[in-house]
């Protein structure tokens, strides 16, 4: 019988930003974590207290302000919230065996055959070791959820969540999986969002016992047959996912909302130019490379549209990374022009870079390139990030 935990930091970004500022964000009760008050951007994250104003993650930060307006607003601490999430994950080394990180605040540990080890003490109190070693070792608070598999322990944790009254630890005993799924809604099984919920409710399934008083062939019958099958195998707690070790990075992230939308073409590329040098830059110092880059726009109504595209070898250049960054934002610019408010880039399929000189023939990326950028990179780590810049937004430093 498989024995899974979901360790979910409590309001990570907040409690890293309380952490890094105790003078500041650590005494405000009120606070929202992704911009200055002035900024255009949205929530990252908010307290607690300010989530009772109805201020929630993705919201515009003017808006969020006329709900909680006492509310104190302060940046993401982007570089603390990495460091915090890797000492977290290499804690819960400690406990398990197999550690693999859903997001920078979540971790899946498989405690599978370590009964022995606890002595067969409950999982539950093993979940609750952890919380006090965690608590202890970093001053950050986890909520987790437990069960035979990845899915029960995800619904888990969202009850164990102290914004959902919970208590901290929740663990689904093998067995009481279908009791524990009877007491949940659809809205509450991963994946199922607000669309999905819509046309299940118009069949008059609300919560996962609706769906239950009826097999599969009536289910196929009512929507797509994978559609179907995915979600009686919800409904029924059927996971068969593993948890496994990555020890990468998944991606690479850098975005910025404008203080005013941008109209112009050449306005946004600048800075895409912008964002592009940083992200290399900073998968360069980590030692990675790239093989899926991304662009995110977001437009003055709110409407985000994202493209991506795999290149057939890893690369780590400014060149080659910004000549696919401008190819992908110049075929969302087509499809939709109009002011944008935000753009953003995201490096993934991240590898450890190779201690070789072969061409990368199939991107066009040359040993020149490389050279180029370990060059570059090595007079800003010197000189300071401004030291060397793209011709393209040399004008505003």
């Amino acid at each position: 019988m498989r024995r899974i935990l979901l360790a979910d930091a409590d309001a990570f970004y907040v409690a890293v930003a309380r952490a890094v500022d105790p003078d500041g964000a650590g005494k405000a009760p009120l606070l929202i974590v992704g911009g200055s008050r002035e900024s255009r951007g949205v929530v990252c994250s908010a307290s607690y207290e300010t989530r009772k104003f109805g201020v929630r993650s993705a919201m515009p930060i003017a808006r969020a302000l006329r709900l909680c307006p006492d509310a104190v607003c302060v940046p993401v601490p982007f570089k603390a919230c990495i460091q915090k999430s890797a000492e977290i994950r290499q804690l819960l080394h400690q406990f398990a065996p197999i550690v693999e990180g859903a997001s920078i605040d979540e971790w899946y540990l498989d405690l599978t055959g370590t009964e022995s080890v606890y002595h067969h003490e409950p999982l539950a109190t093993t979940a609750e070791r952890i919380r006090s070693r965690l608590r202890e070792a970093t001053g950050l608070t986890l909520s987790i959820g437990g069960g035979t598999n990845k899915l029960i322990a995800k619904m888990a944790v969202d009850r164990a969540k102290p914004s959902a009254g919970g208590n901290g630890v929740v663990i689904v005993e093998p067995g009481m999986e279908e009791a524990f799924l009877r007491s949940c809604t659809l809205a509450d099984i991963p994946l199922v969002g607000p669309k999905f919920q819509a046309r299940l409710a118009r069949h008059g399934f609300i919560t996962v016992e609706d769906v239950l008083r009826y097999d599969l062939a009536t289910l196929q019958n009512w929507m797509r047959k994978r559609e179907a099958s995915w979600l009686w195998n919800r409904v029924h707690g059927v996971d068969d996912g593993d948890v496994r070790h990555r020890t990468m990075n998944r991606g690479i992230s850098r975005d910025e909302t404008f203080g005013k939308d941008l109209h112009d073409d050449a306005d946004i590329e600048r800075e895409l130019l912008r964002l592009v040098t940083r992200a290399a830059a900073d998968m360069r110092g980590d030692g990675l490379t790239a093989r899926t880059v991304a662009v995110r726009l977001r437009d003055w109504d709110f409407k985000t549209r994202s493209a991506q595209r795999t290149l057939p070898e890893p690369v780590v250049s400014d060149r080659v990374i910004l000549r696919v960054a401008h190819e992908l934002l110049t075929t969302l610019r087509k499809v939709r022009r109009v002011p944008a408010r935000l753009v953003g880039v995201r490096l993934s399929g991240l590898e450890k870079a190779a201690a070789t000189g072969q061409l990368v023939m199939l991107t066009q990326e040359t040993e020149r390139d490389r050279g180029l950028s370990r060059a570059i990179d090595r007079v800003r780590q010197k000189f300071g990030a401004k030291a060397i810049v793209p011709g393209g937004i040399v004008e505003e430093q």
